[in-house]
């Protein structure tokens, strides 16, 4: 769900009858309009709430009936009179008019991954009791995709994960600030507003446009804490929500990353002792120990002489730089085995001819440093800290733990227009998480949990990756307990632990 070169940047799914009113209101109730007119604030807010939507379909050589829309919303809630922003959504109307529910509202997690083709995504196999039930809306979070999309102008190195080290630490601040210094000039009077509180208030009025007075969501990665901030501001409009690979809505995002680092260093554990037990097979080393010293052998050897391997040609920082190599235990295995033949000369890749390189589309970095900077006003702003906080947690994670902790543009961003907010309600939501996702940790998922205190876990024993519920390969007992909530309402009477099969996530 992230950009190869942006994985610390992640990381992570209606007309108005008579209660639209009072939908506004809650809309706004954690943004006072600055008017001290209330019914000018109101008749500014009904404008896009009562938006008609021109539906087209998403793709000309798509199906018909999957549409596309561009409503707009204020780019400040506190100021719904002032400037507007896009926000592209589209629908798969569900199958049956008379079992027909609502709308499933979904996203894809990042901040800023794109959002607007996941209700016909192929690789998500909603099974067929949810669609008939259900009009599934995809939109691009604001700033991201087709909504109002905003570029920092980030050159390939700044959108890339540099690890901490004492020599280059200077360059490495330098380069951050350069990055959020670019931001402010190219997308600065957006940034502050460029939030999950005000992407929550979107939400809102897309339930409101589609004319629904609640809406059910089911969102991954990023967006479980979209939707739990969701559940937060707007507890009564919440209907059945879904949350994939939660989380810790306390350790937004610094936090977040540094638990990324442990949770990667226990993936790293388990590999190895996978490993150890299929020498035979990967001739990586006959006890964890030796897999972890012919890994750690290859890190050195490939920082002296760069491996090219599947296109790419990695320096030790670069294979570490994945914190998704070990989230399956046998995809690693292959990966490592491959790296080191590769740095032993043995299946050599094929040798193209360079060209000229383009810089990468930036949207989606500039979206995730511009949410995960405004969101929290925990950042630190000393150089020093972070320096700090690499080298401890070098020493406590040498997998991912300097990538993980070094500065990040954050250090040098200006606050967004709110400070975080708090999760803690009663608002009832189901939980997927894989007992091994390296991302989203079964911690942080566990911790997103308490903070609800309505929702039910589901645990899936021995589940590998990122994403749990309706994949290809996915788990049949995790996806038969979401669509009997998605279609009957009922949660699990208590926690559920499902047990992954040989192959599965």
């Amino acid at each position: 769900m992230r950009n190869r070169n942006t994985r610390r940047a992640p990381l992570l799914a209606a007309g108005l009858a008579a209660a639209s009113l009072s939908a506004l209101t809650l809309a706004t109730a954690c943004a006072a309009p600055k008017s001290s007119d209330a019914s000018t604030a109101k008749d500014h807010l009904r404008q896009y709430t009562q938006q008609k939507l021109q539906w087209k379909r998403c793709d000309a050589k798509g199906p018909d009936t999957f549409q596309c829309a561009t409503l707009k919303v204020p780019l400040d809630y506190s100021d719904p009179g002032g400037r507007t922003i896009g926000l592209a959504i589209s629908r798969l109307k569900a199958g049956s008019t008379k079992e027909r529910r609502g709308v499933l509202l979904l996203n894809p997690g990042g901040p800023g991954a794109p959002g607007l083709n996941l209700p016909a995504d192929p690789l998500i196999k909603f099974p067929a009791e949810v669609k008939r039930r259900y009009d599934l809306v995809g939109f691009d979070l604001r700033g991201a995709g087709q909504s109002t999309p905003v570029s920092c102008g980030l050159t390939t190195e700044e959108q890339s994960d540099q690890p901490y080290k004492a020599e280059t630490f200077a360059k490495d601040v330098d380069r951050v600030h350069t990055v959020a210094e670019k931001c402010r000039a190219n997308a600065g009077g957006k940034l502050p507003h460029l939030t999950t509180r005000n992407s929550a208030r979107d939400m809102d009025v897309i339930r409101g446009v589609l004319g629904e007075k609640r809406i059910s969501y089911l969102g991954i990665s990023y967006g479980t804490y979209l939707g739990a901030v969701y559940m937060q501001l707007f507890p009564q409009r919440a209907d059945r929500i879904v949350l994939d690979s939660a989380t810790d809505p306390t350790r937004i995002y610094r936090g977040m990353f540094q638990d990324m680092a442990k949770a990667a260093e226990q993936a790293f554990t388990r590999w190895t002792e996978w490993t150890a037990r299929r020498h035979t097979t990967y001739g990586l080393g006959d006890t964890p120990a030796k897999v972890r010293e012919t890994f750690w052998n290859l890190i050195a050897r490939a920082n002296r002489k760069p491996i090219a391997f599947e296109g790419e040609t990695l320096t030790g920082d670069g294979i570490r730089a994945d914190n998704r190599t070990f989230f399956h235990v046998q995809k690693a295995a292959e990966r490592i085995a491959a790296l080191k033949q590769a740095a032993e000369g043995k299946n050599p890749a094929p040798s193209d001819t360079p060209g000229q390189a383009e810089e990468p589309d930036d949207n989606y970095a500039s979206i995730a440093w511009s949410f995960m900077c405004a969101d929290t006003r925990t950042w630190s702003h000393d150089p020093e800290r972070y320096r700090r906080e690499a080298i401890r947690d070098k020493a406590r994670y040498p997998l991912y733990g300097d990538f993980a902790a070094t500065i990040t543009p954050c250090a040098f961003w200006k606050q967004g227009s709110e400070p975080q907010t708090k999760i803690d309600n009663k608002v009832s939501a189901l939980i997927a998480q894989n007992e091994w996702d390296s991302q989203t940790p079964l911690f942080a998922g566990q911790a997103m949990h308490r903070a609800l205190r309505g929702s039910r876990m589901l645990t899936v024993a021995g589940g590998e990756g990122h994403g749990v519920l309706y994949a290809p390969d996915g788990n049949s007992c995790a996806d038969k307990a979401v669509t009997v909530y998605l279609t009957t309402g009922r949660l699990p009477a208590k926690d559920l632990t499902c047990r992954a099969k040989a192959g599965q996530k």
